[in-house]
């Protein structure tokens, strides 16, 4: 049976980072991904994700999102590729909404560069949008977009590289605590482990019982729109973008390279019974929930549809990550699971669980994201 010091369990975004962690610091570790890297079927693909400094979600975000793109740039560097292009990011809704407001008291705190500007200010100075009237907004210079399938990739291939084991195309059947370890067992044998890190994604509940009664799964839609004007809406011109409405919150990105402006509702959407039963099957009723946005903000992206996906969001009751030891063994550790809005930490979290699986305390705040905070069902 073959050792390893860690195995990490799903090869997305936290997971392969969590890899190229270990592997660098000179531990036998091994990825395991019952897929192939940049896979469709989950929560890390899509051609961009946002990264963004003010977090409206809460101010306590801000230092980890500062750190992950210290780490986003190190990618970079030891990459040679562009994982990261930035944009500035602009907030905008109706005047009280979450996304403004949270994302100023956050900007405040924390000393973040930011402007604040009127609706009149936005449409001006952005000529893709077309916001309501009574309308305000934030700007955030610093933000923009990441690739998600190609930062894995090279996540991944700098773990390999470092001489971490990969294997692709293999599921995971249990995972066991065992005197000398933790035994994972898979379609394809069995290995050994000082330590495991799951970071399986939508499937993190299969393998953890006790934060699977926390966990609810939605099926997520992206659209891809040619725009009306495509000069308005190059990356130079037009900045990442989330806004919210009194019915919906949507966010959204330029046209990257001819595909067209990707926007999707961050709203809820429907259940999905397990991760297994994502299909990509986006249709004409998701299509006209996506366009009302568009209507109302940027009327000239609301050209044709190019391109359609669906994604799994995996949420917990406060929308916040779960990132922490479990509490069935300490050498299991649970990574995610991300409420939709977790790629951008994706850098700095892969540090933050090689530091746990290797027995440490993180450098990084992560006491937001205890598991115990779910109460006794959680134990």
């Amino acid at each position: 049976m073959a050792s390893f010091d860690v195995a990490v369990i799903g090869l997305g975004a936290m997971g392969s980072a969590a890899l190229f962690e270990l592997a660098r610091r000179g531990r036998r570790a091994i990825g395991i991904e019952q897929f192939e890297p940049g896979h469709d079927k989950g929560s890390s693909h899509g051609e961009s994700r946002i990264i963004r400094l003010s977090y409206f979600e809460h101010p306590s975000y801000v230092p980890l999102a500062r750190r992950a793109l210290e780490k986003w740039r190190e990618l970079e560097k030891l990459s040679g590729e562009t994982v990261l292009t930035v944009t500035g990011v602009l907030e905008a809704g109706f005047p009280g909404c979450q996304v403004v407001e949270g994302s100023l008291e956050a900007s405040r705190l924390h000393g973040l560069e930011h402007e604040v500007l009127s609706a009149d200010e936005i449409n001006r100075r952005f000529p893709a949008f077309k916001v309501p009237s009574h309308w305000t907004g934030l700007y955030q210079p610093d933000g923009g977009f990441l690739r998600p399938e190609l930062a894995i990739r090279q996540f991944v291939g700098l773990a390999q590289r470092h001489g971490a084991e990969v294997r692709t195309g293999t599921r995971v059947l249990a995972i066991e605590p065992v005197g000398s370890g933790v035994r994972v067992t898979t379609d394809a044998g069995e290995i050994e482990a000082g330590s495991v890190i799951i970071a399986a994604g939508a499937w993190i509940g299969d393998f953890a019982p006790e934060l699977r009664p926390h966990l609810k799964l939605t099926r997520q839609v992206l659209g891809w729109f040619e725009p009306l004007r495509p000069a308005s809406y190059t990356p130079d011109r037009c900045p990442v973008f989330i806004f919210e409405s009194e019915d919906d919150a949507c966010y959204g990105f330029p046209d990257l390279a001819g595909t067209g402006v990707k926007t999707a509702s961050h709203r809820k959407g429907a259940d999905l019974p397990s991760a297994n039963d994502l299909a990509q099957d986006g249709g004409a009723e998701d299509e006209a929930h996506i366009r009302q946005m568009l209507a109302l903000a940027m009327p000239d992206a609301n050209g044709p549809l190019k391109a359609m996906r669906t994604c799994i969001y995996t949420r917990t009751p406060d929308e916040d990550f779960v990132i922490d030891r479990s509490s069935a063994d300490p050498r299991i550790v649970l990574a995610s699971p991300c409420s939709g809005h977790g790629f951008k930490f994706a850098s700095v979290i892969g540090e933050v669980l090689a530091d746990l699986a290797l027995g440490n305390e993180s450098a990084n705040d992560i006491s937001r994201f205890r598991l115990d905070r779910f109460g006794a069902q959680s134990a």
